[in-house]
């Protein structure tokens, strides 16, 4: 599936990952929804890209609110063509703490937003893609979530995240398998230490010594690399049903 006419909905498309998937698909002909709980940055971004993109206030885990995004997309674009799930946080928190064991509503939120609100947004956009007409591969759609290397190597602090994360991991092929009846391909992305908001809030120092801990490259990965994979997924009809590792060979140690 090439961009050109094409509509796609990016979660978390305000900041980091997302904003840069917003920014490459709208260079390569896209149109975009920007559906981000943060109302400021969204509409900066939608104010500094013009027509060929609508910001929507989003809560991913709110059906209504996912709803009224999805909706609002396609009836302004006139369809909806390829959904990235960039939404998600990282708060990290030890099971057993200074002050006790973790707090079991954090735990529950981590899941909530990452892997429960992917998996909202994962259901009412395919809902709304079904209805594309075909291309000559019989492709109407694609989905790209947004996992973490810490679902596989997660380090001390990180069991709510890396739960959060290993089950996207998890549900990729299986609703893969699903939508394959429908022309809908399902990726994941497993980004490693990545120039997001959350790392770029460090000092200098620590962010270099960060980069250092990749084998090759050494340095943090940039949004732009994982816009750039997030297109040639969308672009290579046989990518379907995996999770890419996009970490420069980094495996996380303990702490």
């Amino acid at each position: 599936m090439d961009f050109n006419n094409k509509v796609a909905l990016v979660t978390g498309g305000a900041s980091g990952l997302g904003q840069a998937c917003v920014r490459r698909f709208v260079d390569e002909g896209a149109k975009a929804g920007i559906l981000d709980v943060d109302e400021d940055k969204g509409r900066r971004l939608a104010d500094e890209l013009g027509e060929k993109v609508i910001f929507c206030q989003t809560d991913v885990t709110s059906e209504a609110s996912v709803q009224a995004a999805v909706d609002r997309v396609a009836a302004e674009f006139g369809g909806l063509h390829v959904v990235i799930n960039c939404a998600g946080i990282g708060t990290p928190a030890k099971v057993l703490g200074k002050g006790g064991p973790m707090a079991l509503a954090h735990f529950s939120r981590v899941l909530e937003i990452n892997l429960i609100g992917t998996m909202n947004v994962i259901r009412l956009a395919a809902a709304k893609m079904v209805d594309n007409p075909p291309n000559a591969d019989g492709e109407k759609g694609v989905v790209i979530n947004t996992a973490s290397a810490a679902a596989y190597d997660g380090q001390i602090g990180q069991a709510a995240y890396s739960a959060s994360k290993a089950g996207v991991v998890g549900m990729t092929l299986p609703i893969a398998r699903e939508f394959a009846d429908y022309g809908i391909r399902v990726m994941t992305i497993a980004p490693g230490l990545f120039q997001t908001p959350m790392l770029e809030s460090l000092p200098e120092k620590v962010q270099a010594a960060l980069g250092q801990m990749v084998p090759f490259p050494k340095r943090l990965g940039n949004p732009a690399e994982f816009a750039r994979l997030a297109g040639d997924i969308v672009k290579n009809p046989m990518l379907n049903g995996e999770t890419i590792r996009l970490d420069g060979a980094i495996r996380m140690a303990a702490k």
